[in-house]
């Protein structure tokens, strides 16, 4: 068992513009280490009060302060200092959120280099933006005046949640407005990090506000709240119907990246090796818990049993350990509450799969959340493993026997977020994944994501789409300019010499 990294703080305040303080009430909960599942510190726990606090400051500073008026090559400037820093910093922000999550070591060191990219990339995209301008010759003018819209909320989830939060941060700064960040309760240590982040790379006061609290009262006050024009919320499709439901009497705008159910299809022709290699990768890293975790394997029948026998013997050699040892490939569920729904869904799967890796709990290890990465095959596309989102290290295996068929079982949950084929057929691929129910799709390959390209999913995957240009749109509103150059024509009413 690792021991617990220098510098976490007895209370994780809530910091309001510029002010790092207590709730107004003085309440607080637990955090917990998921290997021990002991509290190692407490956070302050946010109300209705404190988000007034946070929406008021952050309210001051979009209608007082520098920020939206800045150039935009200032605000880059600011943006890179931060990303500087954030690089600079990955080795405290991998033990911070290692230790928070459950995350092996390895794999939150690339989440702090993500993050500082996230920032980077937002920094360079303002420098170098353009908008349109549309004239026609002697007679008209009409260009895009792009505005920040307001004060942001930002809800972010407790899977890699330093990177995410960067996701939201980064674009909703770069476009000039201001922002109140609600953390998952689950995770609120390494977004602890951001306020003194900030103030290193002298973001301006009251721009940056951090509430921690519960979904139930911080987030609900912040979707709630009437001087919060718009949300984005990543989290799980039932949350972000309520948040859907809460922010209709304010026409908030909103952008939701909901949950998964991603297939991933291996037909006959495919690199089978590399199939087995990114599809064990795509369900079993970050312990399973990401929404983009391709964990339906659909496959094609003649090449089916020799698939399912080489993944499942891979799977039963993952590196389950401490999230803290470099070796370890699968770490510690986030939280007991999650560790109870996953093991829930294990219990089902028996009875709807044949049990090839994992099942329960890895041997060695009778305490804290571990999941032994857990492996089903000839799932029925009607199974509850088949159909609902399980969030952890639990994957089913179907056989199909035509492109159609393999089509249809792609498309047949209710979620459209990410899809993975693999095939060495040029035509068979564009063709599939053109017709895929999926937001993002990656041929022969694994997530690996171009941040100009749109992020976001279909169906009870989400709402609109955020990366590049995508992102700075739902920040800003764009508002069109037009402007008459020659003689105006106007039809003249009430001017008539007949009364």
């Amino acid at each position: 068992m690792a021991t617990q990294p220098a510098g976490i703080p007895d209370l994780i305040p809530h910091y309001i513009d510029g002010e790092r303080v207590a709730s107004v009430d003085g309440d607080t909960f637990g955090v917990l280490n998921p290997v021990t599942n002991e509290d190692y510190t407490r956070a302050a726990s946010g109300k209705q009060a404190d988000i007034d606090l946070a929406v008021a400051a952050a309210t001051r500073a979009f209608h007082e302060g520098p920020w939206p008026r800045m150039k935009n090559r200032e605000r880059a400037r600011i943006l890179s200092r931060i990303a500087d820093i954030v690089e600079s910093r990955d080795q405290e922000l991998a033990q911070f959120e290692s230790w928070d999550s459950g995350l092996p070591i390895t794999q939150a060191k690339g989440q702090a280099q993500r993050a500082a990219e996230n920032f980077r990339f937002f920094a360079d995209l303002i420098v170098a933006g353009r908008d349109d301008t549309y004239k026609v010759p002697g007679t008209q003018v009409n260009y895009v005046n792009r505005k920040p819209k307001g004060v942001a909320g930002l809800i972010t989830p407790w899977n890699t949640p330093f990177m995410l939060e960067s996701w939201k941060l980064g674009p909703a700064l770069a476009s000039g407005c201001t922002v109140v960040l609600k953390p998952a309760e689950f995770t609120p240590l390494s977004a602890s990090l951001w306020a003194g982040i900030f103030e290193e790379a002298e973001l301006p006061r009251g721009v940056f506000n951090l509430v921690n609290g519960f979904g139930e009262t911080a987030g609900d006050a912040l979707v709630k709240h009437p001087d919060v024009p718009l949300i984005s919320f990543t989290g799980e499709s039932s949350t972000g119907k309520l948040i859907f439901g809460n922010s209709a009497p304010h026409l908030k705008a909103l952008s939701m990246e909901l949950g998964g159910k991603s297939p991933a299809v291996v037909f006959a022709d495919a690199d089978l090796d590399a199939a087995i290699d990114s599809t064990l990768f795509g369900v079993f890293s970050l312990n399973g818990e990401r929404c983009t975790a391709g964990s339906r394997i659909l496959v094609e029948r003649s090449v089916y049993d020799e698939f399912v026998e080489r993944y499942a013997e891979r799977a039963q050699r993952i590196v389950v350990g401490d999230p803290a040892d470099p070796k370890t490939e699968v770490g510690a569920l986030v939280h007991p509450e999650h560790f109870d729904k996953v093991m829930s869904y294990v219990q089902i799967g028996k009875g709807e799969g044949r049990l090839l890796a994992g099942g329960g709990r890895p041997e060695g290890f009778p305490e804290g959340n571990y999941v032994a990465p857990t492996v089903f095959a000839d799932v029925a596309p009607d199974a509850r493993i088949f159909q609902e989102e399980i969030f952890g290290p639990v994957v089913s295996i179907t056989p199909f026997d035509s492109d159609e068929e393999a089509l249809e079982l792609a498309n047949n949950t209710k979620y459209g977020l990410a899809a993975y084929i693999w095939t060495n057929n040029l035509k068979r691929a564009h063709l599939f994944s053109q017709n895929v129910e999926a937001g993002m799709v990656w041929l022969n390959s694994h997530n690996v994501r171009d941040l100009r390209s749109p992020f976001g999913g279909v169906k009870a995957s989400g709402l609109g789409h955020e990366g590049g240009y995508r992102s700075l749109d739902f920040y800003s509103d764009q508002q069109a300019v037009h402007i008459t150059l020659g003689d105006v024509h106007t039809t003249r009413f009430g001017a008539s010499a007949d009364h």
